[in-house]
């Protein structure tokens, strides 16, 4: 099996990724499709945010900068990328420490770094 270089992994990561994706929230695991236990509601309401997503570097590319999403209360512990502010597909998940909110809140997610790794 061919593994790819760096270079090449930049190169997956930069052209097949759209450089503004949108950030979810999700109270549990979001399933193979992402879609599920995605937050809803609150006021001032939660929605996806978009990100914008810095170049690759070392087979890597991560959020450029840090969002802040209001939050109804409950538990805040997966986060996902999708293509569209509503709908759209999910590219990738990921599992944060969890927060608990007793009433609406504020989260803030610093990052989120998608990698290409080799086979083990």
């Amino acid at each position: 099996m061919g593994v790819l270089t760096t270079a090449g992994k930049n190169l997956v990561l930069d052209s097949g990724i759209p450089a503004t994706l949108y950030a979810a929230l999700h109270s549990g695991a979001p399933g193979a499709d992402g879609s599920a236990a995605e937050l809803s509601g609150g006021s001032p309401a939660y929605a996806r945010l978009a990100v914008s997503m810095a170049a690759a570097s070392g087979g890597s590319r991560a959020m450029s900068a840090p969002v802040t999403f209001d939050v109804p209360a409950g538990t805040v512990s997966y986060a996902s990328l999708w293509t569209a502010i509503t709908g759209g597909t999910c590219l990738a998940t990921d599992d944060l420490t969890s927060e608990t909110f007793a009433a609406q809140g504020q989260y803030k997610l610093n990052t989120f770094t998608l990698s290409i790794t080799d086979p083990a």
